[in-house]
C-alpha cells in the first residue's frame, strides 16, 4: 500500500486558503477513485482507495499544520509503510503560484509542516510535491498570506496544478517517483 498525505488545517475557515492545496489535491485524488475520506485514526482524516495498481491510503492531518508528523508516522507504523511508498503534497511559497516541483528529499525550508514530517519520521528523504503559491505582496505577512483564500485571478493556475499533482499521484501508483519527477516537474 502507499500512502499519499496533503498537508494542510482542518476547519472550514481554512478550508480554501493557500496553505490547504494539500488537502484540496487529496479531495480531488478521493473523488477521482470514488472514495469518501470518513476514517479516522491518530488525528487524520483518511480513506483507502483500491486501484488497479493497488491500494493507496490518502490521509489528511488534522492535527494542524506544524504538527502534521505527530499524524502521519503513527498512520505509517499502524499500516506498515515504509516511507518509500509516501508522498506528501504541501504549498511552496518560493515557487510560482500554480507551479509544481517534485522531490525526493530535502530540508524543510522553512515549511513548518516538513519539520514536524522530519522530526517524527527521522529522515528528510521523503517524496514530496511542491505546489508554488508565491510570495505575498509587499507588507503583508506570511501567516497571514498563506491563510488566507486564492484571489479570483490565481483560480485557474490553481485549479491547474491541483489536477496535475493528482494525476502526478496516480502515476506514481505505477512508476517510480524518479520517472514522475521527469514528467511532471514544472508543469
Amino acid at each position: 500500500m502507499k500512502m499519499i498525505i496533503g498537508l494542510g488545517n482542518p476547519g472550514k475557515k481554512y478550508e480554501k486558503t493557500r496553505h490547504n492545496i494539500g488537502f484540496l489535491v487529496i479531495d480531488e485524488l478521493a473523488k477521482q477513485y470514488g472514495v469518501e475520506l470518513n476514517q479516522t485514526k491518530f488525528h487524520a482524516l483518511y480513506a483507502i482507495a483500491h486501484t488497479p495498481k493497488g491500494k493507496v491510503l490518502l490521509v489528511k492531518p488534522y492535527t494542524y499544520m506544524n504538527l502534521s508528523g505527530e499524524a502521519v508516522a503513527p498512520l505509517m507504523k499502524y499500516f506498515d509503510i515504509p516511507v518509500d511508498d509516501i508522498v506528501v503534497i504541501y504549498d511552496d511559497l518560493d515557487l510560482g503560484t500554480g507551479k509544481l516541483r517534485l522531490r525526493q528529499r530535502g530540508s524543510a525550508g522553512g515549511h513548518n509542516g516538513i519539520k514536524s514530517l522530519i522530526q517524527h519520521l527521522g529522515t528528510q528523504n521523503f517524496n514530496r510535491i511542491r505546489i508554488g503559491i508565491s510570495r505575498p505582496p509587499a507588507g503583508m505577512k506570511v501567516a497571514d498570506y498563506v491563510l488566507a483564500n486564492f484571489r479570483e485571478e490565481e483560480q485557474p493556475d490553481m485549479a491547474r496544478a491541483i489536477d496535475n499533482s493528482a494525476e502526478a499521484c496516480k502515476a506514481w501508483m505505477d512508476k517510480p517517483f524518479l520517472e514522475v519527477m521527469n514528467d511532471y516537474n514544472g508543469a
